[in-house]
């Protein structure tokens, strides 16, 4: 499937800035989908307010747009009345730490299966450009014009003591990587929080001599140290609160809040029996491409056994599903 097959082509142009980097983030959201070979009917992304919040809006998939601050709420309903559907939020810093940070707090506690994605620009984009929970100290604003006094949030570290299951943060000039940690975090049980450091050039550059997108891009490379070098560094109490750290922060296994409610299955069966049922998909794909060559030829034999051998596949296909439910 193509990338653009999965894009509202009827909505665009969309509504971000020249130099934004939601759409790069939304081009490796959707390539994680479509390399997950996850049943797309059963994902839902759910949003906020704010600009990555109108995300789901561009994609072909079902979405909910909520009230500000209240995404992860939704979709913590969402999940525990359909365990089945891949329940995906897609938030901003401001959306999520300031009206939202009770509801991401508890998400993680309960370890809920769900995977949120927040795009952390440091600042409210849509809205004006005001200092949010994530704005780097003596970083202008328009609610902070003489520089930001207050310390930062770390959003990953406060995941992780919180209770997630697993927490990453990548900037948005290694694409690759976001949509390979959205793919880990697919099939992950419990609750996946990926953050996702992005520029907003008319919010927050242009307060602070940072007009151009290459600008901020070079602004962020210049901040970013590994989780390993930051171990390291703050052994020897080195201030960190001006870096951004990138990497896993936390990969573990422990239970998410469904299986503990008896909501699914053994999370190491059904990854086996899903990995199984793809590869049959791909074998069966690949059977039927056969098929049709063959069924060019006009022999009546050949047809015959054609149709014998469909009839296996079909065979095969029902005692298959009939095992995995």
């Amino acid at each position: 499937m193509q990338v653009e097959e999965l894009l509202r082509l009827e909505r665009f142009p969309t509504i971000f800035c020249d130099g934004c980097g939601l759409g790069t983030l939304m081009y490796s959201l959707l390539k994680a989908l479509d390399e997950s070979n996850i049943d797309l009917d059963k994902v839902v992304l759910v949003s906020g307010i704010g600009c990555s919040s109108r995300i789901p809006g561009y994609v072909r998939l079902d979405s909910l747009h909520t009230t500000h601050g209240r995404a992860v709420a939704f979709a913590t309903g969402i999940k525990l009345a359909n365990p089945e559907l891949k329940v995906i939020v897609i938030t901003g810093d401001g959306d999520l730490a300031a009206i939202g940070g009770n509801h991401f707090i508890h998400a993680c506690r309960r370890n809920i299966d769900l995977v949120i994605i927040c795009a952390n620009n440091f600042n409210y984009g849509m809205t004006g450009g005001q200092v949010s929970p994530t704005t780097f100290k003596d970083l202008r604003t328009t609610t902070t014009p003489y520089g930001n006094y207050e310390p930062p949030f770390d959003l990953c570290k406060l995941a992780v003591a919180a209770g997630a299951n697993y927490v990453a943060r990548y900037t948005i000039l290694t694409p690759d990587l976001i949509k390979e940690c959205i793919k880990k975090a697919l099939f992950k049980e419990g609750l996946s929080y990926i953050e996702v450091i992005t520029q907003c050039v008319t919010g927050l550059g242009k307060r602070n001599k940072l007009s151009k997108p290459i600008d901020m891009l070079n602004w962020i490379k210049d901040r970013i140290i590994s989780i390993h070098e930051a171990v390291e560094l703050e052994k020897k109490g080195i201030d960190l609160s001006d870096k951004i750290i990138i990497g896993e922060y936390v990969d573990r296994d422990r239970p998410g809040l469904l299986r503990l409610m008896g909501l699914t299955k053994d999370k190491k069966k059904v990854e086996i029996t899903e990995h199984k049922m793809i590869k049959r998909k791909v074998e069966i794909k690949e059977d039927k491409k056969l098929l049709e060559v063959i069924e060019k030829l006009h022999s009546p034999i050949i047809r015959r056994m054609i149709e014998e051998e469909k009839e296996v596949i079909e065979i095969e296909r029902r005692i298959f599903e009939k095992k995995n439910k």
